[in-house]
């Protein structure tokens, strides 16, 4: 099989020297600190990028918030919503060349690659362009009495925060800063992102085309580095709002920072160990279909995904059966390939904590129906894994992994299958599979989780607000519920 060949524009983009995104120019980064971006299919270097000095961090952010206060306050909200457009167009227009470069960097799947990170980043783009021109507050009668004949009337406004910094992680580099910066933008704000570091390229040209599209200078800004960066961004007066996506541990870290930074607004997307539970109406093929679309795109780096497979006693050894029989003829391949089915996971680092987690298992008297290896090629590929966890106090039932890498455990009553989905510290997303719609509209209050699906799983949709529930983060990136996290409320009294 032939991998897809690179476009001119890529190989172009990759020559030159990558640092920034700073006030409308590319800025190639004054640091000699530079990350190596390497291919997580075979380890080759990709290329490098410029971890951001302390003076690149400040220009960005005066950079950001003296367009805030200038041209973007000046830009009428009919005027946002066209930029944004033509924003999302643009991503489009130039969606294989983002793809590659997104390939190349995390090992996702070409084909995903094209569908997430260039046609759902667009949708979202102009489902935020089209509330740009919606924005409204109230108008209210107080009952206030009149004393002396006089009248009250009052109003709510919405108001843009200032500077938003946004923290992007490694596995959806465009589609979730799409998701940040369209909040901010389309609701007045300036967007101030940070990549991660395994995967900065394919941002850093969307950020290009948002000037392309007539983003005003300092709307959008793109910097590079560790995430101690934060250290220097969070606390300064001049950020109004920080949104992470990103891992528990790190969200409590960026929570303590912005409350003590004046108690400054956060929105925080993170993970947790997902659940998905089977109803005994479901054949033993749904059942397998359904844990493979909720557990394995992505090689499992999703947020959303589902770690936690719960199925009936009586389904189990079918299930058993069957699910091995699906995940060991899988074959790795190079996601550049078109036709690969299952790609790499994107970072040693991450690698590393997929085979310790194997070991954990093991140590633990788990037993593992099917994987539990590497794949015996270059690169970081990890072959799709179930494990039945000895207990379900097992470190495989309880914590997050983020890989191809799920748990089986079984219930008899729906009592017992509600409790063990619920039993976790964390609650970000969770399904539910039947053929009896009127049951699983019972079950689904009864679920402790941010988003839950019916017969479906990890698929996100504009309109509809999306975010955790317990540890698992606060905050909604999109549907309505995103203006209340991206503006202020003001409220005004008149006595007349």
């Amino acid at each position: 099989m032939a991998n897809v060949a690179l476009l001119p524009e890529v190989k172009a983009f990759l020559a030159r020297q990558q640092g920034h995104f700073i006030n409308g120019k590319a800025v190639p980064g004054s640091s000699t600190d530079r990350e190596q971006i390497h291919n997580p299919a075979n380890g080759e270097l990709v290329g490098t990028v410029a971890r951001a000095t302390p003076e690149e961090v400040e220009q960005a952010i005066a950079s950001a918030h003296a367009a805030f206060k200038g041209e973007w306050a000046e830009t009428t909200p009919a005027q946002k919503e066209r930029i944004l457009l033509r924003f999302a167009d643009l991503i489009e227009q130039h969606g294989e060349e983002i793809a590659q470069l997104e390939t190349l960097q995390s090992g996702k799947l070409l084909s995903l690659s094209r569908m997430i990170e260039v046609g759902w980043a667009a949708q979202f783009l102009r489902y935020y362009a089209g509330w740009a021109t919606k924005i409204a507050g109230q108008t209210l009668t107080p009952s206030v009495p009149s004393a002396n004949g006089e009248k009250y009337t009052a109003m709510t406004l919405r108001e843009p925060l200032g500077v938003v910094f946004g923290i992007i992680p490694w596995n959806f580099p465009v589609m979730i800063p799409i998701w940040k910066l369209g909040a901010a933008l389309a609701t007045g704000n300036t967007a101030l992102l940070k990549s991660a570091s395994p995967t900065p390229f394919s941002l850093l040209r969307v950020a290009e085309l948002g000037k392309e599209a007539g983003l005003p200078d300092g709307v959008l800004n793109v910097i590079n580095g560790p995430g101690k960066l934060g250290d220097q961004i969070i606390p300064d007066n001049r950020i109004a709002k920080v949104s992470l996506t990103g891992s528990v541990r790190t969200g409590h870290i960026i929570a303590d920072a912005a409350m003590k930074a004046n108690l400054k607004h956060v929105t925080l997307e993170l993970g947790g160990k997902n659940a998905a539970g089977f109803l005994p109406d479901m054949s033993v093929e749904e059942i397998v279909n359904g844990m493979f679309e909720a557990g394995f795109m992505h090689t499992g780096q999703i947020c959303a995904s589902a770690e936690r497979f719960l199925v009936h006693s009586s389904q189990v050894d079918a299930v058993e059966a069957a699910i091995r029989e699906r995940l060991e003829g899988i074959e790795a391949g190079d996601p550049m390939d078109e036709n690969a089915q299952f790609g790499p996971v994107a970072t040693q680092d991450q690698y590393n904590k997929v085979i310790e987690a194997f070991e954990t298992a093991s140590k633990e008297g788990d037993r593992f129906v099917v994987g539990g290896s590497t794949y015996d090629r270059p690169g970081f590929f990890v072959k799709p894994t179930v494990i039945r966890p000895k207990s379900l106090q097992s470190t495989s039932w309880r914590e997050e992994v983020f890989g191809p890498v799920a748990t089986l455990a079984t219930y008899d009553t729906e009592e017992e299958l509600i409790r063990e989905m619920n039993d976790s510290p964390y609650g970000l997303t969770a399904s539910i599979w039947t053929h009896d719609l009127s049951k699983a509209l019972r079950l689904v209050p009864q679920v402790e989780a941010g988003t839950v699906w019916v017969n479906m799983h990890t698929i996100v949709d504009p309109g509809v607000p999306f975010g955790g529930a317990k540890g698992s983060g606060i905050g909604r990136e999109y549907g309505s519920a995103f203006i209340e996290d991206y503006t202020e409320l003001k409220s005004v009294m008149i006595r007349y």
